[in-house]
C-alpha cells in the first residue's frame, strides 16, 4: 500500500505539510498537493491516483463540489475519496452533503499517522 498515490488537497499550506508528514509517517512517500477542488480536479486529470485526502471546506470548490465532479467523472468515480475536518459535534452539514455524494469516509483534525492509516486500510480496497 506504501506505493498509493495520493492527493492532499487543502487550502492551507500548512495543513497540507502535516497531512505529507503525517502520511510519510505512515510509509506513504507518493503524493501530490493541491490547493483546492479546482486544482484537484485539473490534477487527477493528469496523473492517476489511489486516494484523495481533501479538506471540506475550501474556497472555489469545496469537498461536496470535488467529490460531485469526481462520481460523476468516469475515469475518477472509483478513487476513494477521505474527508478531513476539523469541527466534530454535531458532524458538518458539509461533511454530510460530502459523504453523501460518494465519499469513502472521514476523520477529525487533528489526526496522527495511526489514525490515518487505520483509515486508509478502512477504504482503500486490497
Amino acid at each position: 500500500m506504501s506505493e498509493l498515490n495520493i492527493l492532499i488537497v487543502d487550502d492551507s499550506p500548512t495543513m497540507r505539510r502535516i497531512c505529507a508528514n503525517t502520511l510519510k509517517r505512515a510509509g506513504f512517500e507518493n503524493y501530490t498537493e493541491a490547493t483546492d477542488g479546482k486544482d484537484a480536479l485539473t490534477k487527477l486529470q493528469d496523473s492517476k491516483f489511489g486516494l484523495v485526502i481533501t479538506d471540506v471546506n475550501m474556497p472555489f470548490m469545496d469537498a461536496i463540489g470535488l467529490v460531485t465532479a469526481m462520481r460523476a467523472n468516469e475515469t475518477l468515480q472509483g478513487v476513494p475519496v477521505l474527508l478531513v475536518t476539523t469541527r466534530s459535534t454535531p458532524l458538518p452539514e458539509e461533511c454530510i452533503q460530502a459523504m453523501g455524494a460518494g465519499a469513502n469516509g472521514y476523520i477529525l483534525k487533528p489526526y496522527n499517522p495511526d489514525t490515518l492509516l487505520a483509515k486508509i486500510r478502512e477504504i482503500i480496497p486490497r
